[in-house]
């Protein structure tokens, strides 16, 4: 969908199966305006360095982690993505597997394939009246709690910003309240230095003995060993995971979770949380029109490494500047003092961190000598026309 959108716009795209090495990537990348990515693809520093004409960067998917954010913003790269149109997806796949978890068929499917018959209720519950503790409450641990509470569960969350509770869900004040208190505990937060390893032995140790941990997030969230020690030993009746600290650069490469495989009610799937046909077009549509939308107009709205820009274009008679510069004192004079001499339709700066972007709509007979000028300030990282 993405590609379509993007030709019906007059780009030319092209479009990849699989992902490419680092050495493929700085070659594919050398005279490219724009890039897309999925998950599998890491946009390093150093491969940001061989991308002389770059514009801009879409991230096809939630999670921005593979992009070197910083190096992005220094080149004058805007970086979009897409947070909440898998939303859906992945609160839909963590109620499949909170039932898979309680009635244990990931493990009866496996003794099937392999030929055993083991038919026993044993530890096998309904989630009906169970408590879900949802780590998280965004976009994705809001709407999942709508959803379990339409199963019969009691919903409790924490998270380290307010949150509105929907429905009956109620916030508890830290994370060891919320799990010893809930029989599933789910996670969904962002990859952060907060978050990293913020599931330990020690958090696992409050749980519920005969609890459930389930991670469609992050794959750093979790301590894979010390969740293994508990599975093991039985302080845990399950988990899911569907991240993993590392993953494989490609298909069949499986050896990494031997160990998790060998866990007792413990599924495990290869990062599908959002890879349904339905957010996969909704992905595509929307990184596809900030593509669009900051090529055509300049405008940032949405970005996640840069000043953020929505200026409405002043129309016929005009074109669009676009200078992203160093953020340091005296680039705005400099560039007022350029300015002063002509007729402006329209001007805006905003200012993010190391870098400044400045928009302005100018007299159209004169907006490739005022680029010129510009561009030609010590500050100047980047600057263009949109004619």
């Amino acid at each position: 969908m993405a590609v379509q959108k993007l030709q019906a716009a007059g780009y030319e795209v092209e479009a990849l199966k699989g992902a490419l090495s680092e050495s493929e990537l700085k070659e594919k990348i050398h005279d490219v305006h724009a890039v897309g990515i999925r998950s599998r693809t890491s946009l390093s520093k150093e491969v940001l360095s061989h991308a002389s004409k770059l514009l801009c960067i879409g991230c096809f998917c939630i999670g921005t982690d593979k992009v070197d954010l910083g190096a992005a913003s220094m080149m004058g790269v805007p970086v979009f993505n897409s947070p909440y149109q898998n939303s859906r997806s992945v609160a839909e796949l963590i109620i499949s597997m909170i039932i898979a978890l309680a009635r244990q068929t990931g493990d009866r499917n496996l003794e099937m394939h392999h030929g055993v018959w083991k038919k026993s209720a044993r530890g096998c519950l309904e989630i009906r009246g169970k408590t879900l503790g949802i780590v998280g409450y965004g976009h994705i641990g809001s709407q999942l709690s709508v959803l379990a509470e339409a199963m019969g569960m009691r919903v409790i969350f924490y998270d380290t910003r307010p949150q509105m509770p929907l429905g009956n869900s109620k916030p508890v004040a830290d994370l060891q309240t919320l799990m010893s208190s809930a029989d599933f505990v789910t996670l969904h937060v962002p990859q952060t230095p907060e978050t990293k390893n913020m599931i330990t032995k020690k958090e696992l140790a409050y749980m519920q003995k005969g609890s459930y941990l389930l991670n469609a997030s992050r794959g750093t969230v979790v301590v894979i060993p010390d969740l293994i020690e508990a599975l093991q030993s039985g302080h845990l009746a399950g988990s899911y995971l569907d991240v993993y600290p590392e993953e494989p650069a490609e298909n069949g490469q499986t050896h990494l979770f031997t160990e998790l495989s060998k866990c007792p009610n413990t599924i495990l799937s290869p990062h599908i949380g959002g890879s349904t046909t339905e957010a996969q077009v909704a992905i595509g549509e929307e990184v596809a029109h900030r593509f669009i939308h900051f090529l055509t107009t300049g405008n940032t709205w949405g970005t996640v490494n840069f000043p953020q820009i929505d200026l409405a274009y002043s129309g016929e008679g005009t074109h669009r500047i676009m200078n992203v510069h160093e953020n340091k004192p005296g680039v705005l004079k400099e560039i007022n003092n350029i300015l002063s001499v002509y007729n402006i339709e329209g001007q805006t700066l905003r200012t993010q961190k190391n870098i400044g972007y400045f928009i302005v709509d100018v007299d159209s007979h004169f907006s490739d000598e005022i680029r010129e000028r510009i561009a030609a300030l010590t500050a100047s990282i980047k600057t263009r026309v949109v004619y």
